[in-house]
């Protein structure tokens, strides 16, 4: 079950609820938010859907868990639900919780997390003349297509050829003036020099991954930086581990086994940042923050890092069931990086 499925299934059972007359609620909410619990929950996910209806039903937010928890324990797929706090509820997934979300990844493939949850909205999106504010139009218009947007695009002039042929910008975005109801207009600091001599990747990246309201680092003395093939390049870092484990994936198949998704041991945060990877779409779409994305690619990338090592067999020992359950996760993670650099507009090499 991944999280989109999940968070549909606890949607359904506060439709049932209401229509059995436990909950009286006049306004559903849309969707339901499932994120890896925070300190003090357990199990595999963790929502606060009963703090959001406790009040609108009349009922204190730990009653209104309750009803939730009784309904859910009831779906195939979940094997516990917990209430802690308030009224959180952590539901903990059957069995192989982590084989089946690196079997939807993979399944997926580059399109893991992408919905059509905004499926017939086409939201106005304006931008300034200025190379960071198409950069960032460019990209929120790619996460809103991934969620079923259609969002139409205009600048403030035409752009600019070096930003076209070097940064990726469509050449046919429309002029306007970003002054309709409905517009959205797009306000990142500017960039402090000309992003163009760093290519596209870096350059993207550069202005894409500080905040919109913080200050890119361009121009001498930090060009280097975005351009340097160490790990004190976030970048780098991202496309490395991505490199990594299509690396791993050629010599596996050299040694004559391929990935299968099963139990995996812990290794740290990889598994929670994957299934987080939906509800970043999601949120960077809604905020029109690519920097949202930027660093949750990040922060995949450096949680992957103590996995790698332990993917292929070291000496005369066998390929074990471990073995390809390590390599599926380390290909689904690759997947989720290689899938969200591209809805920055940044290539993700398989060698590096």
């Amino acid at each position: 079950m991944t999280p989109v499925e999940l968070s549909r299934t606890v949607l359904h059972a506060v439709r049932r609820a209401v229509d059995a007359g436990e909950l009286a609620v006049a306004v559903l909410p849309e969707r339901v938010v499932v994120a890896p619990p925070g300190p003090g929950g357990c199990g595999d996910y963790a929502t606060n859907v009963a703090l959001q209806l406790a009040r609108p039903a009349g009922q204190p937010a730990p009653r209104v868990a309750e009803l939730l928890r009784t309904r859910l324990l009831r779906t195939d797929g979940i094997s516990d639900v917990v209430v802690t706090g308030p009224g959180f509820l952590n539901i903990s997934l059957d069995g192989d919780a982590d084989g089946r979300l690196v079997r939807d990844i993979l399944r997926a493939g580059p399109r893991y997390g992408h919905t059509d949850t905004l499926a017939g909205q086409a939201p106005e999106l304006h931008a300034a003349h200025d190379a960071r504010a198409v950069v960032l139009m460019d990209a929120v218009a790619r996460v809103l297509r991934s969620q079923g947007a259609r969002p139409r695009l205009t600048c403030a002039g035409p752009p600019e050829d070096a930003w076209v042929r070097i940064l990726g910008i469509p050449s046919d975005i429309p002029v306007g003036t970003g002054t309709g109801t409905r517009s959205d207009t797009l306000r990142p600091v500017p960039a402090p020099a000309d992003p163009t001599p760093l290519g596209r990747d870096a350059a993207r990246w550069a202005l894409l991954h500080p905040a919109p309201h913080d200050r890119p680092h361009l121009g001498p003395g930090h060009d280097a930086a975005h351009l340097a093939q160490r790990e004190t390049n976030p970048l780098f870092r991202v496309r490395y581990a991505h490199a990594r484990t299509r690396a791993l994936l050629r010599n596996a198949a050299d040694l004559g086994f391929t990935p299968e998704p099963g139990p995996v041991a812990p290794h740290g945060d990889v598994v929670p940042l994957l299934a987080d990877h939906p509800r970043v779409l999601a949120a960077t779409a809604a905020h029109r923050a690519p920097d949202r994305l930027a660093r949750h690619l990040v922060a995949v990338a450096d949680a992957l890092g103590p996995l790698l090592p332990s993917v292929l067999p070291l000496g005369d020992e066998k390929p074990s069931a471990a073995h390809r359950a390590r390599l599926a996760l380390a290909e689904a993670a690759g997947t989720v990086l290689a899938g969200g650099l591209t809805l920055l507009g940044i290539d993700a090499p398989d060698h590096l």
